[in-house]
């Protein structure tokens, strides 16, 4: 198992060693690095604080960790005027992050919803052995691309998977198959076997996808049934005021 659980004891911090307060680079073994604030080793992983606040963090294997390397490179100031502080932009839910990519690139949301549960089951601190990144397994180089910066930030990231994933369903001329394979294991894969490659991980992806994306909509029209059912019982059963008992009623005044 890749990711390390929420500690839920303080006490717990004793245990914690090789503590860095400096801002570092991890470099991967796969040729990968991450820029974080500090790091500590919990156990078998490495936990990445990707923020100065510990907010935003991600847990590494450490054998998938080859170094640590300095930043250089000179901080950014930003300027605030004293008179109107810059104000903290508003938390966004998983929901409302996969609504806003639902809209902007016009993809259903529940499939949106069903990638990230195969990539990374609603993890927003994944980190897979490859070096994929965030809830929608970004690798950086594609991150980069994209215009993510930061691949751990959920709006972020969902916005560049479904955007990529736009991309590639355009590729295959909305063919859903070829674009999920290609999702997963690169569009040279899909254009080398000509469509979903002899891969196990790869067919067993797309086909998990599909099946949890056909599920929700089967559920949706149970559900839609269900409630149809319910108005038109409720409707058949609502008194009707008939034209006589109207008449008694004016009659009564």
């Amino acid at each position: 198992m890749y990711f390390a659980q929420q500690l839920r004891c303080a006490a717990l911090v004793l245990v914690f060693t090789a503590t860095s307060f400096a801002a570092d680079f991890a470099i991967l073994r796969n040729g990968f690095s991450i820029r974080h604030e500090r790091h500590e080793q919990i156990g078998t992983v490495t936990r990445l604080y990707l923020s100065a606040d510990g907010a935003s963090y991600a847990d590494v294997p450490t054998e998938q960790i080859e170094h640590f390397e300095k930043d250089l490179s000179l901080p950014k100031v930003e300027l605030a005027s004293k008179a109107e502080p810059a104000s903290k932009a508003p938390l966004v839910t998983l929901d409302q992050a996969i609504a806003a990519g639902s809209q902007r690139y016009r993809i259903d949301p529940d499939l949106i919803s069903s990638v990230i549960h195969a990539e990374s089951n609603f993890n927003s601190h994944a980190i897979s052995p490859k070096g994929a990144q965030g809830l929608m397994q970004l690798m950086p180089q594609t991150a980069s691309q994209l215009g993510v910066n930061n691949p751990f930030d959920p709006q972020a990231n969902v916005d560049g998977g479904t955007r990529y994933l736009r991309e590639l369903i355009e590729r295959y001329n909305f063919d859903l198959v070829k674009a999920l394979a290609a999702y997963n294991a690169g569009p040279q894969r899909v254009e080398q076997y000509g469509g979903v490659p002899p891969y196990r991980e790869t067919r067993a992806y797309v086909a998990r996808i599909v099946r949890d994306f056909n599920n929700k909509k089967i559920a949706q029209q149970k559900l839609a049934k269900k409630s149809a059912a319910k108005a038109s019982l409720a409707k058949s059963t609502t008194p009707v005021q008939t034209k006589k008992s109207a008449v008694v009623q004016t009659a009564s005044k």
